[in-house]
């Protein structure tokens, strides 16, 4: 990642934490969603603003594969809050990912 992009992944960090105290969620829910933040930006090493759809499913491919579906959910929920509240766009999280059904 260059200069420039490092300060548009930090800025965008911030954001999402900030939107996570303005959004009155717990303590351990701003860690568990940033660190799914950063977790996809360490997996990429670009902006995440710069993901596309087909980035996510790889990223959740791969996700599904070496940790629980417990991690996987609450990395799914961090996103989705990532793109509502500081990309502003919506995230159809069902077309990419969707939770083990208990039968």
């Amino acid at each position: 990642m260059n200069a420039e992009q490092q300060l548009r992944t930090d800025f965008l960090y911030e954001q999402q934490l900030t939107n996570l105290k303005l959004q009155g969620k717990r303590p351990a829910t701003i860690d568990a969603y940033s660190r799914a933040v950063r977790r996809i930006i360490h997996h990429f090493d670009k902006a995440p603003d710069t993901l596309s759809t087909d980035d996510l499913k790889q990223y959740f491919a791969q996700l599904i594969n070496t940790h629980s579906w417990s991690t996987v959910r609450v990395d799914r929920n961090g996103l989705q809050f990532f793109f509502k509240h500081v990309l502003h766009r919506e995230w159809e999280w069902l077309n990419i990912v969707k939770p083990q059904q208990n039968k």
